[in-house]
Order: C-alpha cells, then sequence, then structure tokens
C-alpha cells in the first residue's frame, strides 16, 4: 500500500531555520490548515497518510523528507546538516522502523533529504551546505549491496538540490538550472521554471498527478502544456518557512 508518513506542524514553526530567504510572520493556525490540506490530497490521490504528532520543541520538524530516505530495500537515517534539527531523526526513525529496516549515515557525514532526487535506481544528491561529501561517501556504501548509483550534484543557488529540480515521471525534469549543475542530468527532458517564479522547481509527483504549488501559475501553465495532471495546492504559509511540496512527506509503497 502507498504509505506517505508527516507530521503535524510544530508550534515553533515562527523560529524556523531559514537561508535563502527573509523571515516574515507566520501564521500557525493557516499552516496547519495548509498541512491538513496537503495531508487530505495525498490520501486522495491513494496514499495511506501515518501522521506523527508535532514537535513543540523542534520548529523545522514537519520536514520529515530531510532526516531520512526510504528505498524498497531499507532506509537510510541522517545526521542533518543543521545541528538544531539534528533531533528530529530519532521518533522519525521509530515510526519507519515499523516498515523497513534502518541503517544509518553517521556523523561528520550531513545529509538531509531534501537533497536527494531519487530517479529509479540512480540518487542524484546535491552537495550543499547541508549535504557533504563524506555523507554521500557513506551513503553510497550503504547503498552500494541494492545497486543504487549516488551522484552528486553542485548546488550553489538555493537549499537544497529538490528547491531547484524535481522529476515529474516520463524521464521529464522540472527546473530553475542557474541554481545548480544540470551536466549530471544528460538525457532527461527539460521543463524550464518561469524566470518570474524562481521557486517553482519543486513538485510533487503522486501516480499521475503533479502536486504544484498554487504560487506559481506561470510555471503551472508550461508543465500542464507538456500533458500533465496538474493539482495547485496553497501552501503560501509554508513557503514562508521555506517549504516546498515534496519535503512535508515520506512517501513509499509499505
Amino acid at each position: 500500500m502507498l504509505t506517505a508518513i508527516t507530521r503535524a506542524v510544530s508550534p515553533a514553526i515562527v523560529n524556523c531555520e531559514l537561508s535563502f530567504i527573509s523571515r516574515q510572520p507566520i501564521e500557525l493556525q493557516i499552516a496547519r490548515e495548509q498541512h491538513h490540506c496537503y495531508e487530505q490530497l495525498l490520501e486522495k490521490l491513494g496514499a495511506r497518510v501515518v501522521s506523527l504528532a508535532s514537535q513543540p520543541d523542534l520548529p523545522d520538524s514537519m520536514f520529515v523528507e530531510d532526516p531520512a530516505i526510504v528505498l524498497d530495500e531499507l532506509a537510510v537515517i541522517f545526521p542533518l546538516g543543521t545541528e538544531s534539527r539534528r533531533l528530529e531523526a530519532a521518533s522519525l526513525a521509530e515510526a519507519i522502523s515499523k516498515f523497513r529496516t534502518l541503517a544509518y549515515v553517521t556523523l561528520p557525514g550531513h545529509l538531509e533529504g531534501g537533497d536527494i532526487l531519487r530517479i529509479g535506481r540512480k540518487l542524484f544528491v546535491g552537495v550543499t551546505k547541508r549535504s557533504n561529501a563524506e555523507g554521500l561517501r557513506q551513503l553510497a556504501a550503504i547503498l552500494a549491496p541494492h545497486h543504487y548509483q549516488v551522484i552528486p550534484v553542485a548546488v550553489t543557488g538555493c537549499l537544497h538540490l529538490k528547491s531547484a529540480v524535481t522529476c515529474l515521471g516520463r524521464q521529464t525534469l522540472l527546473a530553475n538550472r542557474t541554481w545548480f549543475d544540470p551536466a549530471p542530468f544528460s538525457g532527461y527532458d527539460w521543463i524550464d521554471v518561469d524566470p518570474r517564479e524562481p521557486h517553482a522547481a519543486n513538485a510533487l509527483a503522486l501516480g499521475n498527478t503533479i502536486i504544484f504549488p498554487a504560487s506559481f501559475p506561470r510555471t503551472r501553465a508550461r508543465v500542464e502544456a507538456q500533458g500533465f495532471d496538474v493539482t495547485a495546492l496553497d501552501i503560501s504559509e509554508l513557503q514562508k518557512a521555506e517549504s516546498g511540496l515534496t519535503c512535508s512527506s515520506l512517501i513509499f509503497e509499505a
């Protein structure tokens, strides 16, 4: 069964980590309502949602994608690149352990799931301030017996690799190619974000549907023009916490 692990919005989200956007006031109730709509949409599209309790002392804990990646054979738990966020991993690992055997990247390696774009058995991993070469080395060693390729990608213009590029299916990538080195992605087709919407590359493909932020209509039109079925979702309050759509869930077959 398709399963999505999510976590309720922390009441401390107003103190979230920010790297590439300016801090704005976040209305907690609106953020919670938008996150609930996100979970409802995942359910509508066929996922069983496992919603974990909020962590009041961990502002960024809603972003469950960062501390782990869940693959078919196992899950890998990461030490996050931001020290203040590392406590997020423990309860998430406990939840994932009901579905997968766990492996761990350890310090001084750093990795965050927002830097990992999986396409089949290729894992493109952003080299950023949050994910370092030692983290990539350990991940590659853990996954080598399972025949995954771990491919480094230089990222310069944004928080995570998946802030700049996501896969829509059909060998097609949605991207802001000014923020990362596109060379490792040779052979894929591209849809470039509208220049007026530089943050629009983070979309979530679920089945035959592309979940897409409602705040980027110009880029949405480009995706629809290529024949993709797009459902827009308002995450405007969550975007003040540097949120995309992929970072709020871990989706896998249970």
